[in-house]
């Protein structure tokens, strides 16, 4: 079956959402609201909620960028998960955390922590950080290089599930006649020093009912690729068209095979902006009513932190300059300047393009109409799912579910009920062996 995720956006994921007048100018601070659109993709089978997450908005001098969009206010968002935990029993959760800035003894604690609190239905979506002024809230004076970055991610990685292996499944036995709260034998010791961290362990967090958290990612580059090659289980990507994306899917999942896993151990889901309308006109006017609002300033802005190079010295109506190679997004920075190369796009279309949603698809019609472009791809070896981005909140959302959902369940492209209670069994992952333990040792 096609797997669906909601990407969590307050207002929505178009640039210009906010200023929608059926949208909450402060949505992204609204727990309410987030309560509500994730109950509602869990009536809707949705298999897991995703949050995104940056610990900065930003550059060191310029708040002058972003000074006409809502990015300005964001909440933490693992407190966000366990709020979302509370009011919900089936439906996964997934949230950002940087293996750049932060420590992977926290990052292990919390999201074993919300696996427990949810009963085992939260993913871990692994970053290296696209915002470099990140930097200067964690007293760096830059952001580390992109290849470093990478390198400190695959062992952060390794060292947060290897303290998730902590506790077998059965290490803590209670027994209050015996006076024993756990099997000693049972605990084991991380012992880990490597390049980047040295760490002991205990993890004072039984193990999870799913095994571990579910490993997502969203790297594009060739480092990005070869970590997901190894170690994620959900990759969220950006694809415009069909071809490119069957050929990134292809690569992953070769990529995936050479390290020894099964291709369908990771699951590739592309980002998908979807506008639904009764008919394919409404569709057209609420799209373009929004492309509308989109300042110029703030669609420059948006564009150049895509790119990574300040576009407001270059005429809005004249092409994309060449641009050096990012520090930052190197993956959505190539596909976003030969979207522009390809099509012979000025700055002023592209960053129209850009802005609707980061450059992701943008699929726009009726339920029937999304149902064909997402059946397409699926059926067509370029994703095993997507990830739905509505371009405003919660409308957008309320018209997938209800309307496009019951379609895609006609065709028989998505399920009817929940498979089981974690976010493994839904997905259809494996639960992981723990590491320590000889008899899954030899299972391998």
């Amino acid at each position: 079956m096609m797997k669906l995720g909601l990407f969590l956006a307050g207002t929505g994921h178009h640039i210009a959402s906010w200023r929608d007048p059926g949208v909450a100018s402060d949505a992204n601070a609204n727990l309410g609201q987030y309560i509500e659109v994730t109950q509602t993709a869990e009536r809707a089978l949705f298999d897991f909620v995703f949050n995104a997450d940056s610990n900065s908005t930003f550059g060191p001098d310029d708040p002058e960028m972003w000074k006409r969009t809502a990015v300005a206010m964001r909440i933490e968002p693992l407190t966000l998960l366990g709020a979302l935990s509370a009011m919900t029993s089936h439906i996964g959760l997934i949230s950002t955390a940087t293996t750049t800035y932060l420590d992977p003894f926290h990052v292990a604690r919390m999201f074993a922590t919300l696996d427990q609190m949810s009963q085992g239905r939260v993913g871990w979506n692994v970053v290296t950080s696209s915002a470099a002024s990140e930097a200067f809230n964690f007293s760096r004076d830059k952001h580390a290089a992109h290849d470093d970055r990478y390198r400190r991610a695959a062992e952060f990685i390794e060292v947060a599930q290897g303290l998730w292996d902590t506790w077998e499944d059965d290490a803590f036995v209670m027994d209050k006649a015996q006076g024993l709260f756990f099997h000693p034998a049972k605990l084991h010791m991380l012992h880990h020093k490597g390049e980047h961290f040295s760490v002991r362990g205990p993890l004072m967090v039984p193990r999870s009912p799913q095994g571990q958290p579910v490993i997502v990612q969203a790297g594009q580059s060739d480092a990005g690729r070869e970590l997901a090659a190894r170690t994620a289980e959900v990759l969220f990507t950006v694809q415009q068209q069909l071809a490119p994306a069957k050929a990134f899917y292809g690569d992953l999942k070769a990529r995936v095979a050479r390290c020894g896993r099964s291709p369908d151990s990771l699951k590739i889901m592309p980002g998908v902006v979807t506008v639904v309308g009764l008919t394919r006109d409404e569709a057209q006017e609420k799209f373009d009513r929004l492309q509308a609002l989109i300042h110029p300033e703030l669609g420059v802005a948006a564009l150049s932190d895509i790119v990574g190079l300040d576009l407001t010295p270059f005429p809005l109506d004249g092409p994309l300059p060449d641009v050096p190679l990012s520090n930052t997004q190197q993956g959505r920075q190539k596909m976003v300047v030969e979207m522009a190369r390809s099509e012979n796009l000025t700055i002023r279309q592209l960053y129209k393009r850009v802005a609707t949603a980061r450059g992701h698809r943008v699929a726009l019609g009726t339920a029937a109409d999304i149902a064909d472009a997402l059946e397409e791809w699926y059926r067509g070896g370029a994703a095993d799912g997507f990830n739905i981005m509505p371009q405003v909140f919660p409308a957008g959302v309320n018209e997938f579910c209800d309307l496009v959902i019951p379609e895609l369940q006609r065709r028989g492209l998505f399920r009817t009920k929940y498979e089981g209670r974690t976010l493994r069994e839904n997905v259809g992952l494996p639960r992981p062996k723990n590491r320590f333990v000889a008899s899954d040792i030899a299972a391998e």
